[in-house]
């Protein structure tokens, strides 16, 4: 007698095709009978409301506001070489790094904050030292400069 052809694994992987198949074809006869088609121009269609809000209802007329071309400001406005303050500024440094050489100094006028570089040091400086600086544009920002400790 021989051996059939066929064995138990190949049997096996055969009837895991045959299914596989089988259900890829009811998946697409699924989605072809919940098929929704497209939606008409008024579904489709969004507006803006009086305050810039994305709405599905078209917008009040009479909320209707003006604006004049003129008034609108695109960038960051433009400041005027008296408004800069000439001469030291007064701070306190927020955090410095020995051993990378950088920190951030607090301006106590604008609160705002500056980078400094140990290059730019003068005096050697620690967290919370009130300290006087410069600032110049660096690369990435202002850079603090000539910053020497208060005593």
């Amino acid at each position: 007698m021989g051996r059939p052809t066929e064995t138990f694994n190949k049997k096996e992987k055969e009837k895991k095709r045959l299914k596989k198949q089988q259900e890829k074809k009811e998946n697409a006869l699924e989605r072809k009978a919940s098929a929704v088609k497209g939606k008409s121009l008024e579904d489709m269609m969004a507006y803006i409301d009086e305050n810039g809000n994305i709405s599905s209802t078209p917008p009040d007329p009479t909320k209707k506001k003006k604006f004049n071309s003129e008034d609108i400001q695109i960038g960051i406005a433009k400041q005027d070489p008296s408004e800069q303050e000439e001469g030291p500024r007064t701070g306190s440094i927020t955090f410095f790094n020995e051993s990378k050489g950088y920190g951030f100094i607090k301006d106590l006028t604008t609160q705002e904050s500056v980078f400094v570089h140990i290059n730019g040091l003068v005096d050697p400086v620690k967290e919370n030292d009130k300290v006087t600086f410069e600032v110049e544009q660096g690369q990435k920002g202002p850079n603090a400069v000539n910053v020497k400790k208060v005593k």
